[in-house]
């Protein structure tokens, strides 16, 4: 019925069925049978009917005004499942690397829902190499990912650069060291450490740096958590090479860490970025995100 109920209101208001057939690109047969449908249904005349003029009857009158009322109902409900859809919409899968989430992504998360509240976010997590493919395949909205990517179909934004630092428990024969001269890798040769696990993107730029200056660690663990590295050095009393980007004041004092200076180790300089398709869909919401992620990053990290 709500069909022939909007039929209804467009005739009335133009009192004609010529107009009102041209305005709803009907024709006057079809627009006239579902008038009469209506008026079968009810069982009354909606209509006199003076040549080609149309005159609402009494209780074509009171039929109006339930019509416009549907009409006006119906397009409430029609704004409402718009709104759901942009709700729907608002949605942004990331995708990042387990390491990349510790250190990165709570500052992003935190700029993105600051700025935008209302939006969803999902986390998909996985080494660089494949959320770089993620993105690729649509699977993700945006990478984060730490190293920069020159690929065809794909945008990289570089948002800081970052490097490895020695963290070593306070006490350590290391900070001793380190205050009375300035360390070199050598000084980690045979020293007991936490690293991360084989196949992070972290631990190859170790092996990489150690191989470079032929240095054997003592290596106690292999772990994927930062967290759980740093948790864990001051109960095994050794050493770890950890991003820049992690080490905030409070986590450093609050798990009784302090970093030692190495020179060397600027050469482990790495960029994150975020990565996402220049032809991808994004909502504008994120476009205007990405535009303005590097100042709240430079607030929140300690690079």
């Amino acid at each position: 019925m709500l069909e022939e109920l909007l039929v209804f209101t467009t005739v009335v208001e133009q009192s004609s069925l010529n107009k009102a057939s041209k305005l709803l690109n009907l024709s006057q047969p079809a627009l006239s049978r579902k008038i009469v449908k209506l008026e079968e249904e009810w069982g009354v005349s909606l209509f006199h009917r003076k040549g080609k003029r149309l005159e609402l009857t009494r209780v074509g009158q009171e039929a109006y005004q339930y019509a416009l009322e549907q009409r006006q109902r119906h397009q409430n409900f029609l704004q409402s499942v718009s709104r759901f859809k942009a709700a729907e919409r608002r949605i942004v899968t990331l995708g990042a690397s387990l390491t990349t989430i510790q250190t990165t992504l709570p500052p992003l998360v935190t700029a993105l829902m600051e700025k935008f509240p209302d939006i969803e976010l999902k986390l998909v997590t996985g080494k660089t190499h494949e959320i770089v493919s993620y993105v690729r395949e649509k699977k993700v909205d945006i990478g984060v990912v730490a190293s920069m990517v020159n690929e065809a179909g794909l945008k990289c934004l570089p948002l800081f650069k970052d490097h490895l630092e020695l963290v070593v428990p306070k006490g350590h024969e290391l900070a001793a060291a380190g205050q009375k001269r300035r360390l070199v890798m050598d000084d980690l040769n045979g020293r007991p450490m936490i690293v991360f696990s084989k196949g992070t993107w972290y631990r190859r730029l170790i092996d990489d740096l150690f191989g470079r200056y032929s240095i054997l660690p003592d290596i106690r663990m292999e772990i994927d958590s930062f967290e759980a590295i740093v948790r864990l050095l001051p109960i095994c009393k050794a050493a770890a090479l950890l991003p820049k980007s992690y080490l905030r004041m409070p986590l450093l004092r609050d798990n009784g860490l302090l970093t030692v200076p190495i020179p060397e180790l600027a050469q482990t300089r790495r960029e994150t970025c975020l990565v996402y398709g220049d032809k991808s869909e994004l909502t504008s919401e994120t476009k205007e995100w990405i535009s303005q992620i590097r100042e709240s990053l430079v607030k929140e990290l300690p690079i």
